[in-house]
C-alpha cells in the first residue's frame, strides 16, 4: 500500500485437495535458532471477506502472540529481494500485496515469492494516487481485476482474472460497499491490518523497529503491514524477526481454502481509523464528495 501521504487459536491445518495447491502442507523445517513459521491458518472462502481492526470489526482469530506478516506495494527489484532473504534466514512465510504494474516488471520475483513459500495477493493494477474509492464503480472493477490478471500472470503464468490467491488489500484501505460486496461476491477476501510500521515516515530502520515493537508489545498480536518496497523496512527485517523469536511472538502463515475464516471481533468501544485518515489525507476530495465515508 503506497502511503506516501499517510499520517500515520484455531488448530494446525494441513491442507486439502481442495485448498490453493501452491501452498506447501506444513510450515517449513527450521534450526532451533530460526523464528520459524508456526502454524498455517487457512482463510476459508465462506467469509467472512473483510479483516483487520484498523479498517473493519472483525480480524483474524490469532492466539496470543501471533503475528501475521503482510509486505504491500512490490515487487521491487531494488529492496524486495533483502526482504526474501530475511524471510528465508528465519524460514517465515508471509503475504505480498502486489501492484499489478509492479509484478508485470518484475515476474521473476513474484515467481521466487510463490517458489518459496509466500502468499501473493493483490492491491489493485495501478494504485491510484485518489484511491479506488475516488474511481466510479467500473473503473474501479476494472483496476481490480486489471491487477489479479496481472499477478496470476507474472507468478503463475496464467492469464486469468480469476485470483489464483484470493487475497485483496485495498490502496489507502479506501473500501467502498459496493466493491465490498462485488469482491465478497468473487470470494476475494479483503484484508485491512491490526498494526502498521509507518513506514511510509522516512525513519532509520532502528526507529521503525523500536516503533513495530512498542505497537507490538501493546497489541499482543495482529496482522503487520509493511512495505517491501521501502529501503529502511528491508534494512529493520532481519533485527525485527529476531526480535519476535526473542520476545515470544509466533508467525501465522495464511493460505486460501475452504470452509470459513477464525475470527475475532473488535473490542467495546472500537472504531474504524480509515475515514479519519482519508479525510485528513484528501480533504478537498472529501468536500466534493469523491471519498464520502463508509458506515461502519
Amino acid at each position: 500500500m503506497l502511503f506516501r501521504a499517510f499520517l500515520f487459536a484455531p488448530a494446525f491445518v494441513m491442507l486439502s485437495g481442495s485448498a490453493w495447491a501452491g501452498a506447501s502442507p506444513a510450515p517449513p523445517a527450521c534450526g532451533p535458532d530460526a523464528l520459524g513459521t508456526s502454524r498455517i491458518m487457512t482463510i476459508g472462502n465462506q467469509g467472512p471477506s473483510d479483516l483487520g481492526l484498523k479498517t473493519y470489526h472483525e480480524t483474524l482469530g490469532l492466539g496470543d502472540h501471533e503475528v501475521v506478516l503482510t509486505f504491500d506495494d512490490g515487487p521491487s527489484r531494488r529492496t524486495t529481494p533483502a526482504v526474501l532473504a530475511a524471510l528465508a534466514a528465519q524460514c517465515v512465510r508471509a503475504t505480498f500485496f502486489l501492484i499489478g504494474r509492479n509484478a508485470l516488471a518484475a515476474p521473476n520475483l513474484v515467481k521466487r515469492e510463490v517458489a518459496a513459500g509466500h502468499n501473493v495477493g493483490s492491491h489493485s493494477f495501478s494504485h491510484p494516487e485518489i484511491t479506488l474509492r475516488g474511481l466510479a464503480e467500473p473503473a474501479a472493477e476494472a483496476d481490480i481485476e486489471k491487477g489479479f490478471r496481472a499477478v496470476n500472470t507474472a507468478g503463475f503464468g496464467i492469464d486469468d482474472a480469476t485470483p489464483r490467491v484470493p487475497f485483496f488489500r485495498y490502496p489507502g484501505f479506501a473500501d467502498t460497499e459496493a466493491l465490498d460486496a462485488w469482491l465478497a461476491s468473487r470470494h476475494v477476501t479483503v484484508f485491512g491490518a491490526d498494526l502498521w510500521a509507518s513506514d511510509w515516515i522516512k525513519m532509520t530502520p532502528e526507529q521503525e523497529l523500536a516503533l513495530m515493537m512498542d505497537r507490538l508489545t501493546k497489541a499482543g498480536r495482529g496482522i503487520i503491514l509493511l512495505h517491501d518496497i521501502k529501503p529502511q523496512t528491508a534494512a529493520m527485517l532481519p533485527a525485527f524477526l529476531k526480535r519476535l523469536k526473542t520476545d515470544g511472538f509466533h508467525i501465522v502463515h495464511m493460505v486460501p481454502g475452504d470452509g470459513r475464516t477464525p475470527v475475532t471481533e473488535a473490542p467495546p468501544n472500537w472504531h474504524s481509523e480509515t475515514d479519519t485518515s482519508i479525510a485528513a489525507l484528501w480533504p478537498h476530495l472529501v468536500r466534493l464528495g469523491a471519498l464520502s465515508p463508509m458506515p461502519r
